[in-house]
């Protein structure tokens, strides 16, 4: 990471009143921020949602996630593809060294589900999902609590691929076009030299627009939201013209998707995307509907440093945190299991378990290279490409390892989540950690995620 940035996060984490910006995607934080079948769960004694059968039973097709997958790292359960051991080693090496150990160099712990042209390959989880206490501490052992196979994780930037997902889906309704001008479903979207972006602009991340918007010191969501829209571009952007990471873009496609449905974005995510597929452990705001012992034992904490002190079942992302939790760029939290259900659908063309959520030809255009031949800007990582279909990242080996090509796409997230999806092995990975907790600045979430990409390159063919 570089200095500069660095220094201006650990001022801005000293002052706690900083400007705030959006999530960023690529494992160093944006300036100001402090910083898988119709899978139907069911319910054990405790009001916990554990398995992936059909309703009503307990018994996990072909096909899907097994809840059983050993959260101690040992011997994959029987069915796991041969390798899945050598994953769970893989993601064993990026804990703490030890019980005791205070810092790491990875991640307290990991859930990783990989599917191979459609059925399980791999399910397993390592390490802790609480080890952290505010401060941030190292909690005595009795205090912590252990990563299990469907721990539900804050997804971060990988937001943006639900909430593309949604907006595209209003596409083939026929009530928003892509190269329409935003200003065409927010009248209120007024920021200097927004008049020409595009919908299609906000999801190939080329609207010009800056990663983050300033929501500090405003009162109420009304204040807040209208300084989002009327945020205005980078100096000397020309909309279409570049690629430039932008969480504020996504914040912007995630309200055109609840002014032409009528609904808040959560409710849109629950009506159009988790509910149709059954994904019952997905959507924002956690706390609210989690049971009191499903919130002890299976969600991940996140920041243990920070003004809001540990963080776990609120999101970790300032902007989404200001705006109630639910934004476009972040704010989604969800397991393992579901996240793949995700990809998997994007590999089917739209279709998952005969439920049609976006059209083929949507897909097809969806994982297509918006970006050919533009410059792409991050100043985090000079080696980024542009390519970038509409809300989701194409042939980046920074986070794909091997596995990346052309067709190739996934989305990355601050917290460490990650999305992979390789069509050409038909391969599908869900790699959740908690890398920033409790302390983003420990560790790089790129490496382990390359490594994995590489060793499935080797081992899936």
């Amino acid at each position: 990471m570089p200095v500069a940035r660095r220094t201006l996060l650990v001022a801005g984490l000293a002052a706690a009143t900083s400007a705030v910006t959006g999530c960023g995607d690529n494992g160093a934080p944006d300036s100001g921020v402090a910083g898988p079948g119709d899978a139907v769960t069911a319910t054990d004694a405790a009001s916990n949602r554990v398995g992936f059968g059909a309703a009503g039973k307990t018994t996990p097709p072909s096909g899907t996630p097994s809840a059983a997958a050993s959260a101690s790292g040992g011997a994959a359960p029987a069915g796991q593809a041969r390798y899945a051991q050598e994953v769970t080693a893989l993601l064993r090496r990026h804990l703490p060294a030890t019980p005791q150990t205070v810092q790491h160099k990875g991640f307290p712990g990991a859930v990783a589900v990989v599917l191979v042209d459609g059925k399980t390959a791999v399910h397993t989880a390592v390490g802790e999902a609480l080890r952290y206490g505010a401060g941030p501490k190292l909690l005595p052992a009795g205090q912590r609590v252990e990563m299990r196979p469907d721990s539900i994780f804050d997804l971060a930037s990988v937001t943006k691929v639900y909430t593309a997902i949604l907006l595209l889906q209003q596409v083939d309704k026929g009530r928003v076009e892509l190269g329409a001008p935003v200003r065409d479903y927010l009248p209120g979207f007024t920021g200097a030299g927004t008049e020409r972006i595009t919908v299609e602009m906000l999801l190939a991340h080329t609207s010009g627009l800056p990663v983050g918007a300033k929501v500090t010191g405003l009162a109420g969501n009304t204040a807040r939201w209208n300084a989002v829209l009327t945020t205005g571009l980078v100096s000397g952007a020309v909309p279409g013209n570049t690629f430039r990471y932008s969480s504020v873009g996504l914040m912007v496609a995630g309200k055109i998707v609840e002014k032409v449905t009528g609904q808040r974005l959560d409710q849109a995510l629950k009506s159009n995307l988790t509910g149709p597929l059954g994904l019952r452990d997905t959507g924002f705001n956690p706390n609210t509907w989690l049971s009191g012992s499903a919130k002890a034992s299976r969600l991940v904490a996140t920041d243990a440093r920070s003004s809001r002190g540990l963080l776990r079942g609120t999101v970790h992302d300032d902007v989404a945190n200001h705006l109630g939790g639910v934004a476009g760029h972040a704010g989604i939290f969800a397991t393992a299991s579901d996240l793949a259900v995700i990809g998997q659908m994007l590999l089917n063309g739209g279709t998952h378990q005969g439920r049609k959520i976006l059209a083929a030809t949507t897909v097809r255009r969806m994982l297509t290279n918006q970006n050919s031949g533009k410059p792409a800007i991050d100043p985090e990582r000079p080696n980024r490409t542009a390519a970038h279909g509409l809300g989701v990242v194409l042939n980046q080996s920074w986070f794909m390892g091997r596995l990346a090509s052309a067709r190739t796409f996934g989305h990355t997230g601050f917290a460490g989540p990650s999305l992979l999806v390789d069509p050409a092995r038909k391969l599908v990975l869900a790699l959740l950690t908690n890398r920033a907790h409790p302390n983003w600045s420990w560790s790089n979430p790129d490496p382990v995620r390359a490594s994995l990409g590489d060793l499935l390159a080797k081992e899936v063919s």
